[in-house]
């Protein structure tokens, strides 16, 4: 009798309430899911992602960047901690931290995103406002595997929502945390299956080099 395949073990990084992190958890639920969450790690005590974890019987670990007096420091300790869940994927959920090079090369092509833009657009900070600000007609999120630069790495799935006249940055928000809630999953749920890779510096799905906005763009 064959044995059934293990799910990929996967470690996913928040810094606050955790909802990508929640949407992660619920397709796991799913007996065809083939990933799990292995640990969660925040940077942050007492964030409600930790409980969230908690609630799901995660294990989950708290390390604090103010206790430490470099960048470098940090992550390498922060290394330690996700290597002892023995990882396959490590999942960026709302992480407030810049990372070293070195965390990158680490977890090179074994590392993800989600970014609340439609890539390369509004890199960093207050992308919301700052689609509104533009009086842009479309703004979205994207899925992307990281390297070094900041928000740059190859972008692997987006989606987009409109933006209305009307709008403040918080209902602009609201609109695309939803989408977030559904491609994470199933770019991650892509990766665990074999069938997402990173090879020089592209986004590789199904033997396919993925075009520069990711997979199905219209």
């Amino acid at each position: 009798m064959k044995s059934k395949v293990e799910p990929s073990r996967i470690v996913v990084l928040i810094s606050g309430g955790g909802t990508n992190l929640q949407a992660i958890i619920n397709a796991c639920k799913l007996e065809s899911y083939p990933g799990k969450v292995a640990g969660v790690i925040s940077n942050k005590a007492n964030v409600y992602g930790l409980t969230r974890a908690e609630d799901a019987k995660i294990s989950t670990v708290t390390l604090s960047h103010k206790d430490f007096n470099s960048r470098d420091s940090y992550d390498k300790v922060l290394m330690d901690k996700i290597d002892n869940y023995s990882p396959d994927l490590v999942v960026l959920a709302g992480f407030m931290r810049i990372l070293t090079p070195s965390f990158v090369e680490h977890y090179q092509g074994r590392l993800l995103n989600i970014h609340p833009s439609l890539l390369p657009k509004y890199q960093g900070l207050n992308t919301h406002q700052r689609a509104i600000d533009a009086k842009d007609n479309e703004h979205g999120v994207s899925v992307h595997f990281v390297t070094e630069e900041l928000d740059g790495g190859p972008v692997i799935l987006q989606a987009k929502v409109p933006v209305f006249s009307e709008d403040t940055s918080e209902d602009l928000a609201a609109r695309v945390h939803e989408q977030e809630h559904r491609i994470y999953p199933l770019v991650i749920k892509w990766f665990c299956q074999n069938r997402l890779v990173m090879k020089k510096e592209n986004a590789i799905l199904d033997n396919i080099a993925l075009l520069p906005s990711g997979y199905a763009n219209d």
